[in-house]
This record gives structure tokens, sequence and C-alpha cells, in this order.
């Protein structure tokens, strides 16, 4: 038997888990292989629950994009520094693994909505969802955010 030990960083954050078996999410974003999606535990936990209860009534999978560099490294988006923030896509209609604005006809709003419930529902704490399409309650529009739902735990700023 092959154990398999997923990256840490100096943090503790480990690596998201790229190719996990029947898992309900796939994974995508730059750099790739992961190494944009370093999470803290907090995070990691969420999107495995989220995962698991999406799957319970949809056999599609929901891409989950970048997290952080190992060790809270600055990179093309400065924001996801903590490892607790996430970019998501949304749900397509078709299913496929690509990406999809909120203005196409293959975006899925209801798929989508019900997604972001989950990971609202889940969330212990204080959180933000930054996403243009303002159809769905309890999202904030944010400039280039059409084709990625952004997550994020609010941190306490000392």
């Amino acid at each position: 038997m092959t154990v398999i030990v997923q990256p840490k960083d100096p943090r503790g954050y480990f690596m998201l888990p790229q190719a996990p078996e029947d898992a309900g999410y796939y994974v995508y974003g730059t750099p790739g292989d992961g190494a944009a999606q370093f999470t803290a535990p907090k995070l990691l936990n969420l999107i495995f629950v989220v995962e698991r209860e999406w799957q319970s009534f949809d056999e599609r999978k929901f891409g989950i994009g970048n997290i952080s560099i190992s060790n809270g490294q600055e990179f093309s988006h400065a924001s996801h520094t903590s490892g607790l923030e996430v970019d998501v896509r949304p749900m397509r209609k078709d299913g496929k693994r690509l990406p999809v604005t909120y203005m196409e006809p293959a975006y899925d709003r209801d798929g989508t909505a019900k997604l972001i419930q989950l990971f609202r529902a889940h969330a212990v704490g204080s959180i933000l969802i930054f996403f243009n399409d303002t159809k769905i309650a309890g999202v904030r529009p944010r400039f280039k955010h059409d084709n990625h739902f952004h997550f994020q735990f609010n941190q306490v700023v000392k």
C-alpha cells in the first residue's frame, strides 16, 4: 500500500488534495499543480464538508481555484495570502470542467446558488463572498469576478 502525504508549507498549511478519488471537486488555478492551493485547516475542512454534501444531491464536480502560495507569498492574486480565501468556478449546466461567466447560456444560476449556500451554511465565523451575479442572495459584486466566486473568511485586523 502506498501512503501519499500532502505537501505542507512552513505555516503548517496543507496543499488541497489535487485528484482525490470520488471527490466532489476538481482543481484549477495559476500557478498549477497545487502551487497556489495551500489552505488553512479551517478552509480545508469547509471545502471537504461542502464537497461531501454537494455529492449527496449533484453528480457534477465544482472547480476549486487559487487559495494561497506556500508560506503566504504574494503572487498575481494579492488577496490570496492567508489561506482563508478560495476562488470557486460557477456551475455549468453541462457539467464540463471549464470556466463559465454568469452571462453565458451554459451558466447554472440555481446550481451556483446552491453551492454558495453550502459554503455559507457550513462556514464558522464571519465570511464574504464576491461574485458579479447579484441575483444570488448574499454576494457582493467585485471587479473581475464574472467567472468565479471568491469566498473568504473575514480576518481580524490587528
